[in-house]
């Protein structure tokens, strides 16, 4: 439209004419479609479920329930709708509630239009101003939502509290012909849920005795957590019965869309860029932590693992890389294994716990977190080391030549040890590594073509992925990680519990 158009009578003369925000909204998501552009960009894992059901409520022309848990992007969902509305519309010129020239609502620009007629001016609205928001708290007022009497507007105009013109409108008004939110919606008090029934259905809205008729053109979104309907509030019914569709948002179902979302989300500076890389494989380990969390007995599965911790980890591991690097003023690494103990503090705060988790404690719980995704992983680049502890060897096999882990395993057998501290340089880590007899051969049996560092990252996940199957000894001390004989170590176990014993008697 034409934005020079500043009266109601150059708005008639131009051949405009308004349609509904829902029908506004419908019309263009058909041209999106027609042209096949993409209606919710950098959504992932939701192309064949979320969007398409989204888009088939918005032809429908429905209010809509988000439903699912934490870190699904259904706010993110709901905003992107902006994006289905026209860049600007008319309205009255002045106005509270965005009054639509041609249809006003409000007394002030029904008084208005009735006066100066054609002349009425218009203003355009972008599509920005035209969303509306609010997290439901315990605290929210109907005066937030819906309005309230204003005795200061009432004083200015020298109105009395009979006449219309002294409310003062609440949110919802304000959001007129355009798209409001509610986050959370369970946790709005019931009693102010009850005040939505009119506004959804009949458009009435009542101020203080004021019973004002007014056909509210909005789309309405909720969104909520399962977890609600028993924990902090419920959705009344009725409420419920009036939100047209309900639809369900889910986790990422592989790790290959939950890749895309954590490199697509995560905040890493430009420096960092240039100086820490992270091997696909990290990645990899970093997104398995939040898979084995939602499987695991100590989380909560109702409060659900939020993508906020592979996104949040992920750059805690590109933090710890830097940091490293920085100590040993070099100009560029790779992230390691052992680095990814600076991603607990991210692990911690993004789980809640179980009343077994809760004994456990949270830190144990994300290095065990961490111990099963290395577990599951390991057997995704190398054999996995429980079909060799099930096979029985031949008794005229080479050392070595039907388990490719036996060398390694021999190695530690013989009391040798790796003491790998979290800050060493890549010249230390590299020495470390290089000791164990056998674990640069397997290797480079597994990957030719992997570059030097590449290698050393390899290398240490192979002695992580043995300690996660119990064939060699792991502990974290502090910022140390020290791999070492399993057998060896439960015996100095013994006999340290066992001295303890005689010292006590």
């Amino acid at each position: 439209m034409n934005k020079n158009i500043n009266t109601l009578g150059e708005l008639r003369k131009s051949g405009y004419r308004p349609k509904s925000v829902k029908e506004e909204i419908r019309q263009n998501l058909i041209c999106k479609l027609q042209k096949k552009e993409s209606t919710f960009p950098g959504i992932i894992g939701y192309e064949d479920t979320v969007i398409p059901d989204t888009e088939r409520a918005l032809l429908s022309r429905h209010n809509i329930l988000f439903l699912g848990l934490r870190g699904q992007a259904k706010t993110r969902m709901a905003r992107q709708m902006i994006d289905l509305l026209d860049d600007y519309i008319p309205v009255v010129d002045g106005s509270e509630v965005n009054d639509d020239p041609f249809n006003p609502l409000s007394r002030y620009a029904r008084d208005l239009v009735a006066e100066m007629g054609d002349l009425t001016p218009i203003s355009w609205l972008p599509r920005e101003a035209r969303y509306g928001e609010k997290l439901a708290t315990p605290d929210v007022s109907v005066a937030d939502l819906v309005g309230d009497i204003d005795p200061i507007k009432a004083a200015n105009l020298k109105l009395s509290y009979a006449d219309e013109r002294v409310i003062h409108f609440g949110i919802i008004p304000r959001s007129n012909r355009g798209i409001f939110v509610i986050n959370e919606l369970p946790d709005l008090q019931a009693r102010i849920q009850v005040a939505l029934f009119n506004i959804l259905q009949e458009g009435d809205i009542q101020i203080r005795g004021f019973k004002v008729r007014m056909p509210l053109d909005i789309l309405f979104v909720f969104t909520a957590n399962p977890e609600d309907y028993t924990n902090r509030g419920a959705i009344v019914t009725p409420l419920k019965d009036r939100i047209e569709s309900q639809i369900v948002t889910h986790y990422p179902k592989n790790v290959e869309n939950s890749l895309l979302i954590t490199e697509q989300e995560a905040d890493v500076h430009e420096e960092q860029k240039g100086k820490v890389h992270l091997a696909d494989m990290v990645k990899r380990l970093i997104e398995q932590v939040a898979f084995e969390a939602r499987n695991s007995e100590y989380v909560d599965k109702k409060s659900g693992v939020s993508a906020r911790l592979t996104i949040a980890a992920y750059e805690n591991a590109v933090s710890a890389g830097e940091r490293r690097a920085i100590l040993n003023r070099e100009k560029e690494t790779y992230v390691r294994i052992a680095d990814l103990q600076g991603i607990v503090p991210a692990i911690t705060g993004k789980i809640e716990l179980v009343y077994e988790g809760e004994q456990e404690g949270p830190q144990q719980v994300a290095y065990n977190l961490l111990d099963k995704a290395m577990r599951t992983l390991f057997a995704q680049y190398f054999p996995n080391p429980d079909s060799f502890k099930k096979r029985k060897q031949p008794a005229n096999a080479a050392a070595g030549q039907d388990n490719p882990y036996r060398a390694v395993i021999q190695w530690f057998d013989k009391g040798n040890a790796v003491h790998l501290l979290q800050d060493i340089s890549d010249k230390q880590y590299e020495t470390s590594l290089q000791k164990v007899d056998g674990l640069k051969e397997l290797v480079k049996s597994k990957f030719p073509r992997a570059s030097g560092k590449e290698q050393l990252l390899m290398m240490e996940f192979v002695l992580h992925g043995l300690a996660a199957y119990s064939l060699i000894s792991k502990k974290m001390v502090e910022n140390e990680t020290r791999f070492s004989d399993l057998l060896g170590t439960m015996m100095n176990f013994t006999m340290g519990n066992e001295e303890t014993e005689e010292d006590t008697f």
